[in-house]
């Protein structure tokens, strides 16, 4: 077996455990490489298992798909990740998981007197959120921290 065997996408579906459709999805988005057959059929390099499983760490961490094809592109010659690689991009990755890690312990610490969205449904809201003032801050979970917010930075 060699890196370069090149395997269909069902199979890279199987092993790296996405559906085909994303394989698919991620070879549209010029984060992975396919080869075709005379009758048309995607193969791939077995190598792009390894590429698979990094998208999959990497979106695991937070990093946005435009993230993702970044650090790829940042790679010489579309080539697959090495540990090095991995190693030197996840640096700047850390103080991410930080704040993500900060941002989940102050939702823990404080579900039990606000539920972070300034609707005044709870009894306590008028102490955690006196004259409505979340209004303020715009629609959603106001009190939730940024780093959890669907419309935060990702």
């Amino acid at each position: 077996m060699r890196s370069t065997d090149l395997l269909p996408v069902g199979e890279i579906a199987r092993r790296s455990g996405f559906a085909e459709s994303a394989v698919r999805y991620y070879e549209g988005l010029g984060l992975l490489a396919a080869t075709r057959t005379s009758g048309g059929q995607r193969r791939f390099e077995r190598s792009t298992l390894r590429r698979l499983a990094f998208i999959r760490a990497a979106r695991n961490i937070g990093l946005s798909l435009d993230e993702v094809s970044a650090a790829l592109a940042s790679l010489p010659a579309r080539r697959t990740p090495t540990r090095s690689d991995w190693a030197k991009l996840s640096r700047g990755w850390r103080q991410r998981l930080d704040d993500q890690i900060e941002a989940l312990e102050a939702l823990r610490d404080g579900l039990g007197s606000c539920i972070g969205c300034g609707c005044l449904s709870l009894d306590r809201c008028t102490i955690s959120n006196p004259a409505d003032l979340a209004r303020a801050d715009g629609p959603g979970a106001a009190y939730l921290p940024r780093r959890l917010r669907r419309d935060g930075p990702r």
